[in-house]
Order: C-alpha cells, then sequence, then structure tokens
C-alpha cells in the first residue's frame, strides 16, 4: 500500500517502515545460510568450494544490480513526495529504459570475460567447471534479478516496505524447493542451484508487477510515458544517472573491499578462515535493524525532499541517528557476552580455538558498531537528498581505509590487523558522510528560508 511519509510522526513512519525490512533481511540471512547447506550436504564439499570460489564475484555483481536500481527509485520518490504523478510514471519508465540498458552491457560483459574473470579469482581446475557454470547461469540472468530489484525500489521509494517483503519470502521459499527439485530428483548439480535462483527471482518480479497493478494505479502506465525523445528528456535521464550510477559504484567498491580483506585473511590459515566467515555470518544478522532503519530513512528523506520539507528531513535524520545509537550499544553488548555462543552455533563445540578467534573478532569490531550505524544513516540520507558522489567517495576512502589497514596492520599485529581494518574505515567513512550531510541540509534549508524571504518581500 502507497504511504505518504510527508505527513505524521516521522520516528513512527520510519520504524513501521523499517520492520518488513528488517524480516526480509533476516529472512534473507536464513535463507543465504540454508542455500548453502543445500549445495554442501547435498552435493558435498567440493560442489560446495565451487560455490564459495566465485561468491564474492556473485555478490560483486549483485550488489551493482542493486545499487543502480536503487539510485534510480531516489529520484521516483522524490517526484511523488512532490505529488507529481505523471513524474512518477516518467521516473518508472526511465529506470527502466536505463537500467535494462546497463544491465545489458554487463551481461555481455561478463559472459564474454567469465573465462577471464575467473582466472583473476584463481578458481582450482578440480572446481571450475561447476563455477563457471554456476556464475554464467547467474549472469545471464540478471535481466531478471533487475527486473525485480527495480520493482521492489520503486514500490518502497512510494512508502510500501510490505509488498518486497512479500515477494522476497516467496521468493526465498521457492528458491529453497527448486533447488532441492533441481538437485535431488533432476540430478542438475550445482547448475540447478543457479537455475533455482533465476526462476525463483522470475517469480518474484511476475508478483510484484501483479500487485502493482491491482493496487497500485499511479503506476499504470501509458504509451506516452514510454516514448523517449533525446532532446527534451535527456536532462531527466541525466537526473536519474547521477544518482544511481555513483550507487552503482558504491555497492561495487563495498564488494571489492570484501574481495581484499578476505584475500588478505586467507593468508592465515585455515583457522582464522573459518572464524572469519562465521564471525562475519553473525555480524551481519547483528547490523540488519540499523541497515533497515538506514533503508526507511532513504525512502523518508527522498519524499520529503520532493515535498521541500527541510526541516523535517533534519528532525528525522537526528531521531534515526539516535535510534541507530541505542541499536549499536544493544548489539555491541550482545556481542561482546554472548558472540562465542553465536559462533559456535557455525562452527560447533570442538573448535574452541576458532571460537576464540572470531569473538575476538566480534568484540573489537562492536566497539566501532557507533561509526558503522551513522554510516547507515548518513549514506542513505544523502541518497535520499539525491546525493550521491558524497556517499561514492566516502565509499572509495573507506576501501582505501580498509585495504590499508588490513595489509599494513596485518604485517604488524597479525589477523588483528584485518580485525581492526573495518572499524577504521567505518570511522573515517562516518566522518566524511556526517560532513557532507551537514553542509548539504544547511545549504538547502538557507535556500529554503531565502525563497520565503523573497516572496515575503514581494508580498
Amino acid at each position: 500500500m502507497i504511504n505518504d511519509l510527508t505527513k505524521g510522526a516521522p520516528v513512527k513512519l520510519m520504524l513501521l517502515f523499517s520492520i518488513p525490512l528488517l524480516i526480509g533481511n533476516i529472512f534473507q540471512q536464513f535463507y543465504n545460510i540454508a542455500d548453502i547447506i543445500i549445495v554442501g550436504r547435498t552435493l558435498g564439499m567440493k560442489a560446495l568450494a565451487s560455490v564459495g570460489a566465485v561468491s564474492p564475484l556473485f555478490f560483486l555483481i549483485m550488489f551493482i544490480v542493486v545499487g543502480l536500481t536503487n539510485g534510480f527509485s531516489v529520484i521516483t520518490g522524490q517526484r511523488f513526495g512532490a505529488k507529481d504523478y505523471e513524474g512518477v510514471r516518467r521516473s518508472v519508465t526511465m529506470s527502466a529504459i536505463l537500467s535494462f540498458l546497463f544491465t545489458g552491457l554487463f551481461t555481455v560483459f561478463c559472459a564474454v570475460f567469465m573465462n577471464q574473470l575467473l582466472f583473476l579469482m584463481n578458481v582450482p581446475q578440480n572446481i571450475y567447471r561447476d563455477a563457471y557454470l554456476y556464475t554464467m547461469i547467474v549472469v545471464l540472468g540478471l535481466f531478471v534479478a533487475n527486473f525485480y530489484n527495480l520493482l521492489a525500489s520503486i514500490i518502497r521509494a512510494l512508502g510500501d516496505s510490505m509488498t518486497p517483503l512479500y515477494c522476497l519470502i516467496v521468493a526465498s521459499v521457492l528458491n529453497i524447493l527448486l533447488a532441492l527439485l533441481f538437485i535431488l530428483e533432476f540430478h542438475w548439480g550445482v547448475p540447478g542451484s543457479a537455475v533455482a535462483l533465476v526462476l525463483s527471482q522470475a517469480v518474484s518480479a511476475l508478483l510484484c508487477v501483479w500487485y502493482v497493478k491491482r493496487h497500485f494505479p499511479i503506476l499504470h502506465l501509458k504509451k506516452s510515458d514510454w516514448i523517449f525523445d533525446w532532446k527534451n528528456d535527456r536532462k531527466f535521464a541525466l537526473e536519474h544517472l547521477k544518482v544511481g550510477v555513483p550507487m552503482a559504484v558504491q555497492f561495487a567498491i563495498l564488494g571489492m573491499s570484501i574481495l581484499i580483506i578476505q584475500s588478505v585473511c586467507n593468508t592465515f590459515g585455515s583457522d582464522v578462515i573459518a572464524a572469519f566467515t562465521a564471525a562475519l555470518r553473525i555480524e551481519q544478522i547483528a547490523t540488519l535493524p540499523m541497515i533497515s532503519f538506514g533503508v526507511a530513512l532513504a525512502s523518508f528523506v527522498a519524499q520529503n525532499f520532493g515535498a521541500g520539507h527541510f526541516s523535517r528531513i533534519r528532525f528525522g535524520v537526528k531521531k534515526a541517528s539516535l535510534i541507530n545509537l541505542g541499536l549499536s550499544v544493544i548489539m555491541a553488548f550482545v556481542m561482546h557476552f554472548w558472540g562465542g555462543n553465536f559462533v559456535r552455533v557455525f562452527v560447533g563445540g570442538g573448535n574452541e580455538n576458532v571460537v576464540k578467534i572470531a569473538h575476538d573478532y566480534l568484540f573489537i569490531s562492536s566497539l566501532f558498531y557507533f561509526f558503522l550505524a551513522q554510516i547507515f544513516i548518513y549514506r542513505n540520507a544523502l541518497q535520499g537528498l539525491g546525493r550521491a558522489i558524497i556517499p561514492m567517495f566516502a565509499s572509495v576512502g573507506e576501501l582505501v581505509m580498509r585495504s590499508f589497514a588490513a595489509v599494513f596492520l596485518a604485517v604488524k599485529i597479525g589477523y588483528f590487523g584485518v580485525f581492526y581494518a573495518g572499524p577504521i574505515a567505518w570511522v573515517a567513512a562516518s566522518l566524511v558522510l556526517a560532513g557532507g550531510y551537514y553542509s548539504t541540509i544547511k545549504r538547502f534549508i538557507y535556500k529554503t528560508q531565502k525563497k520565503l524571504r523573497q516572496k515575503r518581500l514581494q508580498a
């Protein structure tokens, strides 16, 4: 259901909006774990290794798609906040044209250079075939992934976070069922898991289309909405690209940082690798409330930006920052006292060295959750304001700091250096983003007040 975030209590609106996002994110995390279990338990460790070997590339590809579609939907949310419903429809068609164009180019690039990409990732020959087939199927299905993510981001931009949740739940359950069917009954092996992923995303996209047709009259597109006149529409296209491309680059940088940190971590042996893997899984779940609230803030800011409610934006960001501060303290407390117990769920009770290493990581990183929480707030606020360049440069700085810290500190203090790499990058990025947000919102408020003074003088 469409939800106008420009009216009502900001904190209540954002909390109600973020709850479905949180549930969906938790569901997605548990699905990822279940998918790993299915491949590992049914096909063995070799098959699991073939998927794991290319998982950083898979996440990098998906990050780019998600960043692009989320960026385009910011303009949709701004048009909706301004009550420009024709602009909403034009934004949807422009987003579709641009995102599918980029997806087509990206698909061709990945398909043509797949062998070279896998070679650069040092994929072993004994698992190369399965890794190649898995990644190629996912790449060829990028149009489906793009379609679903674009629809979901547009629906969220209109204030509805429940519908994408329902579609995600259906897609996740269907993915697991199809993976079991294709692997156990059809004996398709690792490629069967990739086919299940693409088909489940296709079903979720069709569900979104069906729901939009029934419940979103504002998105019932006309033939005229699809007409693209380069002379008249190029400015509108550039408006989308100025937000979408930097967000795609930002997400790509995040994927690259994961690759670099993992490569450094791999030099310290199997115990450290296992501990780091388990700890990251736990941290991903622990930070989901902060991530979800940040995404909710992006939609809130985008709609209120379109309505010109800059004081309301400043109030909402301030309250969101305080809430994420509280969440970061709670999660740090939980990781400090019970982090080891969570690690044992992943690695079992007979690997105390792995448990200790993982708990050390969680203890160190959780002390800096406050800075990570503020990254989610100020990054999403700037994106909602349509200012994606600052978050992109902050991500570049985060990548540089994380990579330098991991490599330099690893030499000085061993694997603890890898553990401090993330927190150091969080501190740097949060300061850049906070400074960028406050200077941006101050400038917008000044312009608004100046216009009001001019209107009073004219009256």
